[in-house]
């Protein structure tokens, strides 16, 4: 299943430091540029580091190296969008540098622009769900089960023939941009609790 990547939302045009920034240097990109953080980079572009307005607040007078918060939490420009939001949870970062294979800094993604795929209108989310994990990858019709979506939160009702076909329904609508939950109030008639790798692998929906 294709999915929004990091790199079709990502800024590429990047205000970053390097590493012997003196700290009024670092204090006026965050404030020419109105962002809350910047990335340290040394003389290849590798990320090293980020600085943030509360590492300015906590220390003054130091230089961006002794500053920035290390090692960086970075994400890759083909990761997905929903991978990237996790990851900022996870971890309590309001943004995240975008590197490519080489570790070298591309662009950066904030909370703000992942905000944008939550926002997908409900009527969105149900036709996708409709279409691409009914219709396209699970070849059933489109009506063959119940899809009420409120506030990105679906749920599915109905009776399918196989249980592994309502793990895979639940799976991949858990999958579609936007989806914030999946409620299952699906059932089956034949327990067969068998869904393969090459099974899942070869659905593939193109968003």
């Amino acid at each position: 299943m294709k999915h929004m990547k990091v790199g079709g939302l990502m800024t590429d045009d990047v205000v970053s430091a390097v590493p012997s920034a003196s700290f009024r240097e670092v204090a006026k990109l965050l404030a020419e540029h109105d962002i809350s953080g910047v990335p340290v980079v040394d003389e290849d572009d590798r990320v090293v580091g980020v600085v943030s307005g509360s590492d300015l607040l906590a220390r003054d007078e130091l230089a961006a190296g002794d500053l920035m918060s290390m090692p960086a939490v970075t994400v890759h420009a083909e990761e997905t969008v929903a991978d990237a939001a996790r990851l900022m949870v996870r971890r309590g970062v309001e943004r995240l540098p975008v590197v490519d294979e080489e570790e070298r800094l591309v662009g950066i993604v904030t909370r703000r622009d992942l905000l944008c795929v939550y926002l997908r209108p409900d009527a969105e989310i149900r036709r996708r769900i409709r279409e691409a994990v009914l219709t396209d990858a699970m070849d059933l019709p489109g009506d063959a089960v119940d899809v009420h979506v409120l506030d990105g939160v679906v749920t599915l009702a109905g009776r399918v023939r196989r249980r592994s076909q309502v793990l895979m329904l639940v799976g991949l609508a858990e999958r579609v941009d936007g989806v914030v939950a999946v409620v299952d109030r699906l059932s089956f008639q034949e327990d067969d609790a068998r869904l393969t790798a090459s099974t899942r692998a070869s659905h593939d929906i193109s968003w």
